[in-house]
């Protein structure tokens, strides 16, 4: 390996990288400190089971406009780059519109079938009920919610990250004031319990939809125009579009779906077992802001570049990613695995048995959390170019066709019971998907300039 090939001397492109990386990852760092505190509000009124088991939902509608924003985004990065106005309007358009249009039929599913849905998560009818109150009224923030998720994707794409950070710290301000205001009733408002979380949620994601809009008509961004601009989108490019963005929508669903199969796994081998997986992946999210915000670094840049049909430079662009990925890799490792024990002992674990398992895990999350940073960031390289059927076959294909198979094998052919044994085996997975991941992006075939198609 030459070193110069995976590390650029040039400090303005690290600038660069940072500029866009450090806002959004200080916006993960905010909406998650934001989530803990409407956990500890909800917690004192004991209804952090329904809202938790509510969220689940949510959680698969915010998928569908991950990977609507995800695929729309590959194509409105490129016209950033080509600096073609009119075609940044017709796709943000088809963005706003595709994900009002999915998210209205979640929040109609909802409606028909909101205590049905929370009776597949939990038995209680207590919980079931209190959860339905809940999820009938966050279900109208849907659609709000995921037109904010494509304006943030927007601004990503035009390396303009700190406009949906500012924004999202006012949001998340109002969802905290109002929370403290509206479940206990403070200052004369009416104490609603769970119902007024929900409302709150429901306003702060109003608020900042109405901000986003204000601010890009004020300042005339180039991407925003007509909400129905995208009926100047030709048959051909709606092909084109739909067929890059539906498989990311397709993995992100079937993803989230697959990630409870190994909880259920996890809990046959206990509730101790289970406890020590939830340490180790709350741990894990704490170091989740540094791979979405070099995702989006990532993608923003080579998707510029590419949009300019310099593929040279995308290239090396590239391999400088590539560098830094492996160096957060190797540092992750290192920190995660040398600070195991005071992380779980920020968790209260009774059983002495329980915490070494769960050091054990946080350990062996270590590894993961290196080996999923290092693959999410290469993923970035070829979303970029819109290679996104290989990317539903590396993420969701390799969870179906080896990760749950594998863990339901130890688990229940071998009938092993030991968590760690077990999870530690299982990262298989994230090593063949990092291999076929670095031969394709060796390949080239992400390399494309999409802004001549259609």
């Amino acid at each position: 390996m030459i070193l110069s090939e995976y590390f650029c001397t040039d400090k303005s492109f690290y600038r660069r990288v940072a500029a866009i990386a450090l806002p959004i990852c200080l916006q993960q760092v905010l909406n998650s400190t934001m989530g803990i505190v409407d956990s500890a509000m909800v917690s004192r009124i004991g209804g952090i089971t329904a809202v938790g088991t509510a969220n689940n939902i949510t959680d698969i509608a915010g998928s569908f406009a991950f990977g609507i924003t995800s695929g729309i985004c590959i194509y409105l990065t490129q016209y950033f780059g080509a600096k073609k106005e009119w075609e940044q309007k017709k796709v943000f358009s088809l963005g706003l519109l595709a994900c009002a249009a999915t998210n209205l039929l979640c929040i109609l599913a909802v409606v028909l079938f909101g205590p049905q849905m929370m009776g597949f998560y939990v038995s209680d009818p207590a919980v079931v009920e209190q959860a339905t109150i809940y999820l009938r009224i966050v279900a109208l923030s849907f659609i709000p919610n995921s037109m904010v998720l494509m304006f943030a994707f927007a601004y990503r794409s035009a390396q303009r990250t700190v406009v949906p950070f500012v924004i999202g710290l006012i949001g998340a301000a109002v969802n905290c004031i109002l929370n403290y205001l509206l479940i206990f009733g403070s200052f004369g408002f009416p104490a609603l319990g769970i119902a007024g979380a929900a409302i709150a949620t429901l306003i702060a994601n109003v608020v900042n939809l109405v901000l986003h809009v204000a601010y890009a008509k004020k300042t005339r961004q180039s991407f925003f125009g007509s909400l129905f601009a995208a009926k100047g989108l030709s048959f051909f490019q709606l092909e084109a579009i739909a067929n890059r963005a539906m498989p990311l929508v397709f993995n992100e669903v079937i993803f989230g779906f697959g990630s409870t199969l190994y909880i259920k796994a996890f809990g046959a081998l206990g509730n101790a077992a289970l406890e020590s997986y939830y340490v180790g992946n709350q741990v894990s999210q704490i170091f989740a802001f540094i791979t979405v915000g070099m995702s989006s670094a990532i993608s923003s840049i080579l998707g510029n570049t590419l949009g300019k049909n310099d593929i040279a430079l995308a290239k090396k662009q590239g391999q400088y990613f590539v560098g830094i990925s492996l160096v957060f890799s190797v540092l992750t490792v290192g920190f995660v695995y040398a600070f195991a024990r005071p992380f779980a002992s920020v968790f209260s674990i009774s059983s002495p048995q329980a915490f070494a398992d769960a050091v054990a895990i946080v350990r062996i999350f270590s590894i993961k959390i290196a080996l999923r940073m290092f693959i999410v960031l290469v993923f970035a390289c070829l979303r970029a170019g819109g290679d996104s059927r290989f990317l539903v076959f590396l993420d969701c294909g390799m969870m179906w066709l080896v990760g749950i198979p594998l863990t339901w094998l130890c688990v229940y052919g071998f009938h092993m019971g030991s968590i760690t044994e077990v999870f530690l085996i299982i990262q298989i997975e994230q090593v063949i998907r990092m291999a076929l991941g670095l031969v394709r992006y060796k390949r080239g075939a992400w390399l494309k300039n999409l802004t001549e198609e259609g």
